[in-house]
């Protein structure tokens, strides 16, 4: 076959060689890191910032030593949500202040995700926090969310500003068919990762209906028959579904059942995130005895 012209090869060159190597082991666990209400947001009480990084740093400590393989830092509890740009500034530069001292503290990738959908607002905090990949919820086609917008892709945009910003080595990981939205009329799974793809995307994200909800098994299988990325189970993992998860899943992105009682308000608990641990090693050690 001949080769790519040299643009081509140049513009490829960043993306993401595989999960394996960029988080060092097989099948990695990304764990999240919800942060506490950000200034601007209902939930916010003038608790200040160094309670906001306290208590990321200590859900941060726990999923580190219970195992996990990376961080994704979110603004969870900063609902009801925004839409890509329209997420406040005193909301980004508080998530980016967060995010800098898990980035400072841990020696795993660390990722950031802004809901819903905050692809260039993904970026600058990543950039200011020097993390190493970000979670782009809608990067190609368009979708209704649970707080009534019509959104769509920032693909365009999002390179283009990456480019700009000489921010290339930090990775796209992005949602297909994503949770908290409905699809715009037309746009199945398959037509999704091939346009996911085609726009750079480094990984692909499966979920189910909300947070915490657990996608179809044949979902995260049909995903991984169609995409020629890594894919990611992003919602609704727990020690009894990551091995039927997992044989088609090149990686999983956990929270809820990761928390005391499973309860996604709560601090994680180490004895859970041991035991999600433990299955999934369970599974890697399965799949190296098969090769």
């Amino acid at each position: 076959m001949k080769p790519a012209p040299e643009w081509k090869q140049q513009m490829d060159f960043p993306r993401l060689k595989s999960l394996a190597e960029f988080f060092g082991v097989p099948k990695p666990v990304i764990g999240m890191v919800h942060l506490w209400p950000l200034p601007g947001a209902p939930g916010y009480t003038g608790y200040g910032m160094q309670t906001i990084i306290d208590h990321a740093l200590r859900d941060a400590e726990v999923l580190v030593q219970g195992g996990v393989d990376g961080l994704i830092v979110e603004n969870m509890w900063d609902l009801p949500y925004y839409v890509g740009a329209g997420v406040k500034p005193e909301a980004m530069t508080a998530q980016a202040v967060a995010a800098a001292e898990v980035v400072k503290s841990f020696p795993l990738p660390v990722g950031i995700n802004v809901i819903h959908n905050g692809g260039i607002v993904c970026l600058a905090i990543a950039v200011a926090a020097r993390a190493r990949f970000i979670r782009v919820c809608i990067l190609t086609g368009s979708r209704l969310w649970d707080t009534g917008e019509l959104d769509h892709g920032c693909a365009a945009d999002l390179v283009r500003k990456r480019k700009e910003l000489h921010a290339e080595e930090i990775h796209i990981f992005a949602d297909v068919d994503k949770k908290h939205s409905v699809s715009f009329p037309g746009l199945d799974l398959a037509t999704h990762i091939e346009w996911t793809e085609f726009y750079g995307a480094d990984a692909l994200i499966v979920t189910g209906r909300m947070t915490g909800s657990a996608p179809d098994a044949e979902k995260v299988r049909e995903a991984r028959s169609l995409a020629t990325r890594p894919i990611l189970v992003g919602s609704g993992s727990n020690r009894e579904n990551i091995g039927p998860f997992l044989q088609y899943a090149d990686g999983v992105i956990v929270g809820s059942s990761l928390k005391k009682d499973g309860v996604m308000q709560n601090p994680v608990d180490l004895q859970r995130v041991r035991e999600f641990m433990d299955a999934v090693r369970a599974v890697r050690e399965t799949s190296a005895a098969r090769l």
